[in-house]
């Protein structure tokens, strides 16, 4: 299912440059051909609504946190991408793997991470998913098939791969996704895992969170390319486009792509056409001026939730009630976990080594 090429006059960078061209991307995605299977059930569909309102909900308090001085370090927040996360999630189950980014709370949200020990860990504290020590850009749960956030740009494909020879070697049917963004897929790491992967036919998917942006640098002026799945046919895997503002594509193309994974068929390289609303860090960011406002507004058009709330009222699937619902409860958990993480202990000084060796062995 590879995508298809474009003729190379299209993909001028000098076309490209400016930023506002990259609402443009996701209006052309080509999306992954529909399965002819039965679609998701209401279930399916309210739990992937719920997915990305606690990831919305998450980021947005941990952002004004930070910003208030609340929490220490930086926070790269996934506001506006959470049907990525939520679309390929709902696939998995705790006993596959995933490697996340600098941008990870969605990730772990989406795998079922719990708000208490998120905000913990977030705080410092010692009844956080890792004692207090991973903080934001390291958050991890073995438990949840979490392998961890990753504060080095592109480190996460090669454990996703590693990872992924281990469930081919002991033949379990389960799979590993790397997520990783555009700036990383420029990365040696990236080129080197996704080729080991395909080589071995490893049941790896290499999610690319294309959000336009690699920190402040915009696709265009770091790539010579559009689409990032185009390289999918160096490593000999096929390479798929999806609309990353829809958590139904999503769906449908990780769908696929795990599918083919656990039945022997090999990596994909899926690129998923998304938006970070907010700064590369934080929510005011270092103050550089390099997205426009009109840039920002034309992609908040296209907002995940909102038009996966339209569309679940439209089928009967939720009513507007219902969903109101939802938004109140998720509020009310964060209030809880925020309260819970400011009473929880900081870890002490006798426990500095516990938890960063691996006693236990693979």
């Amino acid at each position: 299912m590879a995508a298809k090429k474009k003729p190379a006059a299209k993909k001028s960078p000098v076309k490209k440059a400016a930023a506002p061209k990259a609402k443009t991307a996701v209006a052309k995605a080509k999306k992954a051909p529909a399965r002819k299977v039965k679609g998701p059930s209401d279930k399916v569909l309210k739990e992937m609504h719920l997915k990305m309102v606690r990831i919305r909900r998450f980021e947005e308090s941990a952002g004004k946190m930070m910003e208030d001085g609340k929490i220490p370090g930086a926070l790269h927040l996934y506001v506006g991408q959470e049907a990525v996360a939520a679309g390929v999630m709902q696939h998995l189950s705790n006993q596959d793997w995933i490697t996340s980014t600098h941008r990870g709370h969605g990730h772990l949200v989406a795998k079922g991470g719990e708000f208490k020990p998120m905000f913990a860990e977030l705080f410092g504290r010692a009844t956080g998913y890792c004692k207090g020590k991973g903080g934001s850009m390291h958050i991890s749960s073995m438990d949840l098939g979490m392998l961890g956030a990753n504060g080095i740009v592109g480190g996460g494909p090669p454990i996703a791969m590693g990872a992924a020879f281990s469930n081919k070697f002991r033949k379990n049917k389960n799979v590993s996704v790397a997520f990783f963004g555009d700036g990383a897929s420029n990365e040696g790491s990236v080129h080197e895992a996704a080729n080991m992967a395909a080589l071995y036919k490893l049941p790896c998917i290499f999610v690319c969170e294309n959000n336009g942006y690699g920190e402040y640098t915009s696709q265009a002026r770091h790539q010579a390319i559009v689409d990032v799945a185009d390289r999918a046919a160096g490593y000999g895997m096929p390479g798929v486009i999806c609309d990353g503002m829809d958590v139904m594509a999503v769906y449908e193309a990780a769908g696929e792509a795990i599918e083919r994974a656990r039945n022997g068929g090999g990596p994909t390289l899926l690129e998923c056409k998304t938006y970070r609303y907010y700064d590369h860090v934080g929510v005011r960011g270092m103050g550089l001026n390099y997205r426009t406002d009109e840039e920002i507004e034309a992609w908040k058009k296209k907002d995940a939730i909102e038009g996966f709330e339209k569309r679940l009222m439209q089928l009967g699937v939720m009513t507007q009630k219902q969903i109101e619902a939802v938004h109140t409860t998720v509020a009310k958990d964060v209030e809880e976990a925020i309260e819970y993480a400011n009473e929880s202990p900081y870890p002490g000084p006798e426990t500095l080594l516990e938890n960063v060796y691996n006693e236990k062995g693979a």
